[in-house]
């Protein structure tokens, strides 16, 4: 009698360790955390962030949504992963909370991100009319064709803006205009840095600009100087996006420089802005930055596939 006690006493507790174990494996991804990612909030910008994530192999988007996908045009997740909509200026001090964060070219430059170096992917873009994502200046419609303004536009389109552009940011912005190959200069890109100009006998325009990452403009102004048509750029620095294409269309300035086309035709369609490009600056790509993982793969590895 004992003997069958102890057999079914033992076959009982295999029985729970069977069950335990079962438990485990059916409940364990129940447990796994879900990674969050930072993406801008803005909806052109957002919907660029959708695509990258895309490319990245982490989720599958409606290929009827075009270049502009919205979160609800994901068709399904390849990772436990939140998107997560954020104020672009926000993005780079969430990284030590978030798996990853996707962030524009002026936030990173401004918070020492450099794409070769740090990003895990970089948006791949090329020059070219048809490219929705370059970023241009903009004026008011009926100014469009103000001497004054063309004058900037052309003298932002020069060899040494573009020279600049390049070195200063270290790839973070690319020239939307053609340029020639040249060797880096540390002491040329001193020499620009340190440029400054008086506005004393000079027609003042006010130009709007978003964060920190705008010293290109000391280019463009050496270059008015140099061609002595006494014009000063004033530049007119906003914290967020919402903001400069609105003082553009009040008067409150002259021109802006932040944006690129994509943003400037939602902004025109949603507010009834009464502006419009005159010229293409730079082509500012997206990158996916993590402080945790040093590669894609290696984030993956941290993520829990579904």
């Amino acid at each position: 009698m004992f003997k069958n006690k102890l057999l079914s006493f033992l076959s009982k507790v295999c029985l729970l360790v069977v069950i335990i174990s079962v438990f485990t494996v059916f409940t364990g991804c129940s447990n796994t955390k879900t990674l969050k990612i930072g993406v801008p909030n803005d909806g052109t910008n957002q919907g660029r962030a959708i695509k990258l994530l895309e490319s990245a192999g982490l989720i599958e988007v409606d290929p009827n949504a075009g270049y502009s996908p919205e979160l609800k045009d994901i068709t399904k997740y390849l990772y436990d992963i939140q998107i997560v909509p954020t104020k672009p200026e926000l993005l780079p001090s969430l990284l030590d909370d978030y798996a990853a964060c996707i962030i524009n070219g002026q936030f990173a430059a401004a918070n020492g991100l450099s794409p070769s170096k740090d990003g895990l992917l970089v948006e791949k873009q090329e020059e070219g009319s048809s490219n929705p994502y370059i970023n241009v200046i903009a004026a008011r419609t009926n100014e469009k064709d103000n001497e004054i303004y063309k004058q900037i536009v052309n003298a932002y389109q020069k060899q040494n803006v573009a020279e600049y552009l390049l070195q200063r940011y270290n790839e973070t912005y690319y020239p939307a205009f053609s340029y020639s190959e040249f060797t880096n200069d540390e002491s040329f890109v001193n020499e620009i840095t340190n440029y400054t100009s008086s506005k004393e006998n000079k027609t003042v325009v006010k130009v709007g600009v978003c964060g920190q990452s705008n010293e290109q403009w000391k280019a463009v102004q050496k270059n008015l100087d140099d061609e002595n048509l006494n014009i000063y750029i004033e530049l007119v620095i906003f914290s967020t996006y919402n903001l400069p294409n609105e003082a553009l269309n009040s008067k409150d300035i002259d021109l802006n420089a932040f944006q690129h086309y994509a943003y400037l035709e939602s902004e025109v369609k949603a507010e009834g802005y009464d502006i419009v490009a005159i010229g293409e600056t730079l082509i500012a790509p997206l990158t996916l930055y993590s402080k945790g993982s040093n590669s894609l793969e290696q984030l993956k590895e941290k993520l829990t596939k579904i």
